[in-house]
């Protein structure tokens, strides 16, 4: 009987925030993996995840084919984790997002292995949002080049090291008030790292549908006002939630998309905000969930206090409130 050790795992962008989550995944699952990114010298807080020789990173850019047909040599599978929330300099969101999935599409085709490919679950080629654009145009370069591709649409996904929750969290430590773009009413279905991690190692294990896009949330739709809300509670700090318009939103992003760390926001992200981000009633319907893979989703409000409790003012040494 074969052993998934003789089968070697390609994961381009396998070295970021989900990157090490679905690396930690695979190599329970003992499949060999070998990460390709742009910086191979910066991966080697991988290595613990596996045992020796499991892990190897290797060089690759999505903007260069020639290296993605490298790191594809002799692989079975490719999993395209690649995304940006921002483009800089030649990392625009087409070159990564789009023009960059096809490339992995194609090598993948060419050496004959399976693909699986993370997208967003804001994918629309109608959308004002040019990161929305580029990921659906990402989705249909893949499936022209590999029709059998799994493609994945998680909502936002939180974990230890998002840009997420540690954003806003970091924000509520040095800011009396948090901003609510739209008036925090738009509608996300934050899901759990861990659980999308999950659901990829499920593809891999060929437990997914060929052809086919997830939609990937967790259990609960939430608003942004409520997740601002229990951010707060979690960090045990009482801050202002001021409304901002999406007009005023847009017009201060032309400044702050240049500010750094937490106080980062650009145009497209306030586009993004227009939206809901939520799992779809026919997705539901057809098993395309991560229920439907049988992986029972885990909540905010049970994984955040496992690595927000450093924003505490006091970090893990802070009482409960009420305690003596």
């Amino acid at each position: 009987m074969a052993s998934n050790l003789d089968t070697l795992v390609t994961i381009f962008g396998g070295s970021g925030f989900l990157g090490r989550s679905v690396v930690r995944a695979l190599c329970k699952r003992e499949y060999r993996i070998r990460v390709a990114v742009r910086r191979p010298e910066l991966a080697g807080h991988l290595q613990p995840l596996g045992r020796v020789g499991q892990i190897h990173a290797v060089q690759a850019n999505l903007r260069y084919p020639a290296s993605v047909e490298a790191a594809m040599r002799d692989a079975g599978i490719a999993i395209n984790l690649v995304g940006i929330l921002a483009p800089g300099g030649a990392q625009t969101f087409d070159s990564v997002q789009a023009q960059g999935a096809g490339t992995v599409a194609k090598a993948a085709a060419a050496a004959g292995a399976r693909m699986v490919h993370v997208s967003a679950i804001g994918a629309d080629e109608n959308s004002p949002s040019h990161y929305a654009r580029s990921k659906a145009a990402g989705e249909k370069a893949v499936l022209s080049a590999t029709p059998t591709a799994t493609i994945f649409r998680p909502s936002v996904v939180f974990g230890p090291e998002d840009d997420f929750t540690n954003r806003f969290a970091g924000l509520a430590r040095m800011s009396p008030a948090l901003p609510l773009i739209g008036g925090g009413l738009t509608k996300l279905q934050p899901v759990y790292v861990g659980d999308v991690a999950t659901a990829i190692a499920e593809a891999v294990d060929g437990k997914a549908k060929s052809g086919a896009t997830y939609l990937l949330g967790g259990p609960e739709v939430l608003s942004m006002r409520e997740i601002m809300e229990l951010i707060l509670a979690i960090t045990e700090r009482k801050r202002m939630l001021v409304s901002l318009p999406f007009r005023l939103a847009r017009l201060q992003a032309l400044f702050l998309q240049f500010a750094p760390g937490p106080l980062k926001l650009t145009p497209d992200q306030v586009e993004l905000l227009r939206s809901d981000n939520v799992v779809s009633e026919s997705a539901r319907a057809e098993g395309l969930t991560l229920e439907g893979l049988g992986i029972l989703p885990d909540s905010m409000e049970a994984v955040l206090p496992q690595y927000l409790w450093r924003f505490r003012k006091a970090g893990q040494f802070s009482q409960p409130r009420g305690a003596a």
